[in-house]
């Protein structure tokens, strides 16, 4: 159990032995750190309830409190706020105790939830670029966290590999090469099992086939065509499909792979095509669906919506589906094969009126009841400084690849420039830069709230200074090269002792505040709070490290004690940075 947690409940006893609500002792960090360090308001809601004036309740429930031992000051100040300060004897034997315990202080959850979280969301046959930069580190990150609080998460690249782009790949690539078995009718296999087509030719013919779909009436009725074939099972485009995404993934794989992202599953449309015919009759059958000038749809609107929810469009008058179908779809499946209670998609906000649909429609067809969680997470954009979604100077838009290289090649510049690890090797200082690169692009991306369109800025998020991964990659850096000079110099952590001052104080009382702040994190699906609190805990660090020369101490014990407590703010901070998807180098 964390402290802050801890203290809630001690208070919350106090708060119930006056005949109220355990939840009315719930305790914070507090907001004027010269004055305490936690504070209880909830005398000042409980008061009214209990007919009682707010100081003389608090004063109640400090007089109710089964042991004071453990503070150093309990006051009442404003309306009726209650004032905790722990003696510095029961902070270390809390830190202590999470040292020991070899862990970060983090509580499983009492009742694990199986969830899944979709991010990642790439088209098949197109390169990754910047806008899949955001939903690719904050779905990580959420499912990171997820998971370091007990639950069981799946994470779901959800790849766009069933729609009308791939049948104008079809009919573009039997224009270029129609000599291919796949697009003789008299053929059903077997087939080459070497790929046509590279990820470059299918970087080059995406762009290309869908100007020629909008321009050309007779190649967009074709690419119609195929696109339908594909979906009856036409073996031959089938076969050339399956090059399409497998290209597509490796490709794909690797970029991820180089930002520390990782999916449990590799579905997509396609995964749910044999239900959407019985899926669409269902709807139809029962009138959860309705014909609509040949179309069918559901009709989503709410008596108390305020604003228009169209319906949901399911399938097209001439019997086309679309990825509306292929959401609910997937939900359908992903209840009935995974049996998970939660789903949480971290795309792009712009599309909240289409899962909002989807959700209703969802539940308005029995897919999923109450107990099951539909959630739209969604996340901003990356801008560039005219606050307009990044675009390269031909206005095109950058290829996430570029932006890594990009990152990677600064993060050099500026190891060089803060005369770090030039004395290693090459290939070391190349490994180095790649971290703190990588952790430039991530951390600038996660410090900001998920929902907040950002500004791009690669020359900030390089620095070595403030609020950047560079930074707290340095941090983590400098507490292993400590531990390691003690080791050799045949010194060992020891049991973390009571605060001689305010700055191993202040770290002792920012390492506790961790587990409340991966709750939060969870509870808002907002890595921000990890970024901001793994910041400050660095900042906090920095302090402490000046002005408390840990090795050169003399006093053993108390050596011994800051070196433990250098231990658990590196392993907490270690914790987080992998919370946040960056991974620390062993030196700098």
């Amino acid at each position: 159990m964390s402290l802050i947690a801890d203290l809630s409940e001690q208070f919350g006893r106090a708060f119930v032995a006056l005949g109220l609500e355990p939840a009315d002792g719930g305790v914070a960090v507090s907001q004027r750190p010269e004055l305490a360090q936690f504070q209880c308001n909830g005398a000042l809601g409980a008061a009214k309830r209990a007919g009682r004036q707010p100081r003389e309740l608090a004063a109640a429930v400090i007089a109710a409190l089964d042991d004071t031992s453990r503070f150093a000051d309990l006051s009442i100040a404003g309306p009726g706020f209650i004032n905790i300060t722990l003696s510095d004897d029961a902070l270390a034997t809390f830190v202590e105790g999470v040292h020991a315990g070899g862990g970060v202080g983090v509580d499983q959850a009492a009742t694990p939830v199986k969830m899944i979280i979709d991010y990642g969301g790439p088209n098949v046959a197109k390169e990754l670029h910047v806008g899949h930069l955001r939903p690719a580190v904050i779905g990580e990150s959420l499912k990171r966290i997820f998971f370091a609080l007990g639950n069981e998460v799946i994470g779901d690249v959800h790849l766009g590999d069933w729609g009308s782009p791939m049948g104008q790949l079809l009919a573009e690539l039997e224009d270029r090469q129609p000599d291919l078995p796949y697009f003789d009718e008299s053929l059903t296999g077997p087939y080459p099992t070497e790929s046509p087509v590279t990820m470059a030719d299918l970087n080059e013919m995406y762009p290309a086939a869908s100007s020629k779909a909008k321009a050309d009436d007779e190649f967009g009725e074709r690419a119609r065509r195929a696109t339908a074939e594909l979906q009856k099972g036409r073996p031959g485009y089938l076969a050339l499909w399956n090059h399409f995404r497998e290209v597509s993934i490796d490709a794909i794989k690797e970029v991820y792979d180089e930002l520390g992202v990782t999916f449990d599953l590799w579905h997509g449309e396609s995964t749910v095509a044999e239900r959407l015919d019985p899926l669409i009759e269902r709807l139809l059958d029962s009138g959860v669906a309705r014909r609509s000038e040949g179309a069918v749809v559901v009709d989503v609107a709410l008596p108390d919506d305020k604003g228009e929810i169209p319906p949901l469009l399911m399938a097209k008058s001439d019997g086309a589906t679309l990825y509306t179908t292929w959401d609910v779809a997937t939900i359908e499946d992903r209840v009935d094969e995974l049996g998970v209670a939660a789903m949480i998609y971290v795309v792009d906000a712009r599309q909240s009126l289409h899962f909002e649909q989807v959700f209703r429609a969802a539940r308005k067809a029995g897919i999923v009841g109450d107990d099951v969680l539909l959630e739209h997470a969604g996340n901003g954009t990356v801008n560039g400084p005219d606050g307009k979604p990044l675009k390269t100077r031909d206005g095109g838009t950058p290829l996430l690849r570029g932006l890594i290289d990009d990152a990677v090649a600064r993060a050099a510049d500026r190891l060089a420039e803060n005369d770090l690890a030039s004395e290693y090797a090459s290939e070391e200082r190349t490994a180095i830069a790649r971290l703190v690169g990588l952790s430039a692009l991530k951390y600038g991306d996660l410090q900001n709230h998920r929902a907040s369109d950002y500004i791009f800025d690669l020359d900030r998020f390089v620095s070595f200074e403030g609020r950047t991964g560079p930074y707290l990659l340095y941090s983590a850096v400098r507490m292993q090269s400590i531990l390691r000079k003690a080791a050799e110099a045949g010194i060992k952590p020891g049991p973390i002792a009571p605060p001689v001052g305010e700055y191993d104080r202040n770290l002792m009382l920012a390492l506790l505040q961790l587990p409340e702040t991966v709750v939060r994190a969870a509870e808002h699906r907002a890595p921000n709070h990890v970024a901001l609190y793994a910041y400050e805990l660095a900042a906090e660090f920095s302090r402490f490290y000046e002005h408390c020369r840990i090795l050169d101490e003399p006093d053993a014990t108390r050596r011994a004690g800051w070196l433990g407590l250098v231990e658990l703010c590196l392993r907490e901070l270690s914790f987080l940075l992998d919370l946040l998807v960056l991974e620390v180098p062993e030196r700098m």
